[in-house]
């Protein structure tokens, strides 16, 4: 029990209720596109995440929450996750949620390529071999024949580019940055970004029939990120990572209850290869890490403290 109880502990439990709630939000996506525009739904997440995040922040924090030292990147940064989660809205649309989720897991292992790229980051054979493996498990979900192999996995295709340079950036700014900065900022950008074309399908009819799944799919997208911040305010990365792959079963256990879903043989092993390929690259980031800690000077110095 102390386990859960310390800092990692804690940040693995926070991770998996980060998870549940990605889930959900995708599974409800799902259902409440036969239900309202996409656009009216983009535009209501972004701008209940950047409401609550100003509502839960802002007596603690003032000002400070709106101080960024990086602007563009914040710009930039929120432009990829509303390319993302646009992606996603309409990926999930076409594609069962399990399937799709499991695409979604791609993400961190193509985001070690991009910073291997970008930021000449030392990426171990290892974990070039794993990126690999999960282009082959995605192969075999996606596989011809089957009931996803449409012209819609051009989302997907698309999200997951876009979600490695998100990530890449996340990065990027997660030493500079207090978190909810970057939490605000991100609702900003996309509830901006998504003004212009709300404006055009904006039906408050559909709103006040429908308000409890736009309030489900904020809420759930809000504190989602909201736990994922606090997970990796408490655990470093590697610690964390093969734990965000338990999001494919909840997305399997979304999609079968809510939609009577079962992906065919090949889809499970196409989704257990992709789960393990990014769970033998976390492990390898943790061995690194460990590593790393270990050749430490055993020094006192000061501990720079974790913004937010």
């Amino acid at each position: 029990m102390s386990f859960w109880r310390s800092p990692h502990g804690r940040g693995i439990l926070l991770i998996l209720l980060s998870t549940v709630c990605f889930s959900l939000m995708d599974t409800v996506i799902k259902h409440a596109m036969t239900l309202a525009p996409a656009f009216m739904l983009l535009w209501f997440r972004y701008t209940f995440q950047a409401v609550v995040t100003v509502g839960l922040q802002w007596p603690r924090q003032g000002k400070a929450l709106l101080a960024t030292a990086n602007p563009r990147f914040q710009l930039l940064r929120g432009g990829l996750m509303l390319v993302t989660t646009t992606c996603a809205f309409f990926s999930l649309k076409y594609l069962p949620v399990g399937e799709f989720t499991a695409m979604v897991m791609l993400s961190p292992l193509a985001a070690t390529a991009l910073a291997a790229w970008l930021l000449k980051t030392v990426v171990p054979t290892f974990s070039w071999w794993m990126l690999a493996l999960g282009l082959v498990g995605v192969l075999l979900v996606v596989h011809p024949g089957s009931q996803i192999f449409t012209w819609a996995l051009i989302f997907p295709a698309i999200l997951v580019i876009a979600n490695a340079g998100f990530q890449v950036l996340t990065s990027r700014l997660s030493g500079e940055e207090n978190p909810y900065t970057t939490q605000f900022y991100s609702g900003l950008v996309g509830s901006l970004g998504m003004a212009p074309a709300v404006l055009v399908v904006w039906d408050s009819s559909i709103l006040l029939a429908h308000w409890p799944w736009f309030v489900l799919i904020g809420g759930t997208g809000a504190f989602g990120h909201l736990m994922l911040i606090r997970a990796y305010m408490s655990a470093p990365a590697p610690v964390l990572m093969p734990y965000v792959y338990s999001q494919i079963a909840f997305s399997m256990l979304g999609g079968w209850l809510a939609f009577d879903h079962v992906p065919d043989l090949l889809a499970w092993i196409g989704m257990a290869v992709i789960a393990l390929s990014g769970i033998g690259n976390a492990l390898v980031s943790m061995r690194q890490h460990r590593g790393l800690d270990s050749q430490a000077p055993a020094v006192d110095v000061p501990q720079r403290r974790r913004p937010g």
